[in-house]
Order: structure tokens, then sequence, then C-alpha cells
């Protein structure tokens, strides 16, 4: 524990909130100094990493769907877990490269990560595997619905309910938590890349328009909701028809995009309730006061809370920045760390 400490003073600890769609990650006592997505471009049928290594993130964002054969834009996560182990420690290599610094330090970093609470224990395993092949001296684990209500300042630690909803890319995760740990939980494999998938399967079974993954965010970032909008808006949107194979372009609304979502919004209202039947009678009685917080990019669909707050009758609160709360939780891990290490899942080897 000494050396571990020492060793402390000359490395960068940081926190990563591995997410499928956008990895943030944070340095102790500096906030978030990162926010990329969760893109690496490499050569196709081998695990180069384009440009020397550096085709990561943004760079590698702005290929996604236009390729040349030579070329795979990939997002190394699926559902909120590995599925690509070599790809993910080529990004998670550069990550910590770029925050860490070539060099810079004397010995490698400890890393906290967030990872979803369903997941196995072998992609737990695999995601300290491709931290620590990636440059972490000791890898850390936590939950991310206990990281996302640290990050939003919630009451955790006290002995009342505090209830997060995550709405994140590949996954939906729903606690009820207090004193420092989850009294109840669910996990989805549901989450804003299903709502994607929902409006390009509905283009394309309505208009015979076939969009890509980034247009089709696009749509629901600009007109998307999960509730009726006091002026639904309208917007044009371009792609390749099914069935003449050239471009085209339509004019879409709000209201046919609100029922492409009808589904995924379901699943997640279902997992609320599901969470919210298992409390205890007085955890229950506590979120009367307390309410529901949600975060996660899928949070900023228009209307949310408001169709979180019928379906349950509780009041439903968004987070300060919620696309950052997990990754400010991680950095609240990395300021205790030694209080709450012990708490934690983590790397078997390693400097103790």
């Amino acid at each position: 524990m000494l050396l571990d400490s020492f060793l402390g003073w000359f490395s960068m600890d940081m926190g990563i909130d591995l997410g499928t769609c956008t990895t943030l990650v944070c340095v102790r006592n500096r906030g978030i100094v990162l926010n990329e997505p969760s893109v690496v471009a490499v050569r196709k049928g081998t695990n180069i990493v384009l440009n020397n290594g550096e085709a990561v993130g943004f760079v590698a964002r702005e290929m996604l769907g236009k390729t040349p054969g030579s070329i795979s834009a990939i997002r190394p996560l699926k559902d909120g877990v590995i599925s690509d182990f070599e790809i993910t420690e080529a990004m998670l290599s550069y990550f910590i490269r770029k925050v860490h610094g070539r060099g810079g330090r004397l010995v490698r970093p400890r890393v906290v990560i967030a990872v979803p609470s369903g997941i196995t224990a072998v992609e737990r395993r695999a995601v300290i595997d491709s931290a620590e092949r990636a440059g972490a001296r000791k890898v850390y684990l936590v939950d991310e619905p206990m990281a996302a209500g640290i990050g939003a300042g919630l009451p955790v630690t006290d002995p009342t309910a505090s209830m997060i909803v995550d709405i994140g890319g590949g996954t939906t995760e729903v606690a009820i938590m207090s004193l420092a740990d989850i009294a109840n939980c669910e996990s989805i494999r549901i989450g804003g890349d299903d709502m994607d998938e929902g409006i390009i399967n509905h283009l394309k079974k309505t208009y015979n328009l076939l969009i890509g993954e980034a247009r089709a965010e696009k749509v629901k970032i600009q007109i998307g909701s999960a509730s009726p909008l006091e002026e639904e808006l309208t917007m044009e949107v371009a792609g390749r028809d099914t069935i003449s194979g050239l471009p085209r372009k339509i004019v879409i609304t709000s209201e046919e995009i609100r029922e492409s979502l009808k589904e995924t919004i379901a699943a997640i209202i279902d997992t609320v309730t599901a969470t919210l039947e298992k409390a205890e009678p007085e955890l229950a009685a506590d979120l009367i006061d307390n309410g529901i917080h949600i975060c996660g990019g899928g949070s900023l669909l228009r209307g949310t809370d408001a169709v979180l707050a019928n379906a349950t009758g509780l009041k439903t609160f968004m987070v300060d920045d919620p696309l950052s709360a997990v990754a400010r939780g991680t950095s609240v891990y990395l300021e205790n760390l030694e209080q709450w290490k012990d708490t934690m899942e983590h790397s078997e080897y390693g400097w103790e």
C-alpha cells in the first residue's frame, strides 16, 4: 500500500467512463480532460490502427459509413461491453497515452473504469485485461449506476433512497441506492443505439430510404421525442432509395419519429417500474420525496422525464450535465481511492 501510494505521486491516476458511443476520461483534481467517440479506424482485415495509431475518437468517427474498401471504422464496444478485445485495447491505449503523456510520467496510472452493472464476470475480466494491456498499472471497476449517482451529487451514502436512470448508447442502468450501495438494480442492453436503429428501420419500411447510423442519430437529436411536443417539427433527410438505388431526400415529422422510438422507450419504462416493484417499502416511501434522477445521452431525448413521471407517478429530474455524470463519479472514486478500493472489483496483479 505504501509503495502504491508513493507511485501515485508520480502517475496521473484517471477515471474512465467506457461508453458504447463515447469515452470520457477524468484525472484526479483536474476533472474531465477527454471526451471522444468510442470509434477506431483500422486497415480492413487487420487490427492496425490508421495514422500510426492516431485514428481514434473524433478522427475515426468522421469515417463511419464513409470508408473505402481498405478501411474499417469500428465501434469496439457493443451494448456496453467489449465486442472486439484488441481494438478496445488500442483505443484505451490511445486515450491513456493522450491524457498521461508520451513518457512524461515515471509510472503507469491507476485507472477506475465504470462498467454496466449487468455484465458478466467474463466481460468484467475483459475490461480489466484491456486496460492493463493498454498501460494501466492497476484497474478498479465500479458499477455505472453508483458512479452516476455520485457524479450527480445524490446522497448515496445516506440512509435514504436515491434512484438513478442512466440511459446510455448501449445499455440502460436503473438503480435504487442507499448507504453507499445498490439496493435494487436492473440493467438492460437497450439504449440510444436502439433508438437510432428504430429510426433506420422506420424510414426503410415506410419510405424505402436507407440511411446510416450517424444520420439517424442526427434525426433523433433534431426532431426526436418521447412525448408529444407543443409544436411538432419536420426535417429533411437524405439517403439511398432501396428500390432505384439512387440518392433521394424526403421530409419527415417528429410524430412519426416518436412512433419509431416507442418500443425502446417502452422497454426503458418497463425496466424502471420493475426496479421500483422490487424496492423495500421504506425505500419506496423515500422516493415519493426524492424522486427519480435521469442521466446519460439518451435522457436528452425530449420528453423522457415526462414519460417516466407519468409512468411512475414520481417526480423526475434531469441531473446537471447528464452526459458526464458517470465520469464525474469515477473522479470522486479517484479522490477517495484508498477509502473505496476494498469495495471495488480490481485487477489481481500490480503494485499493492
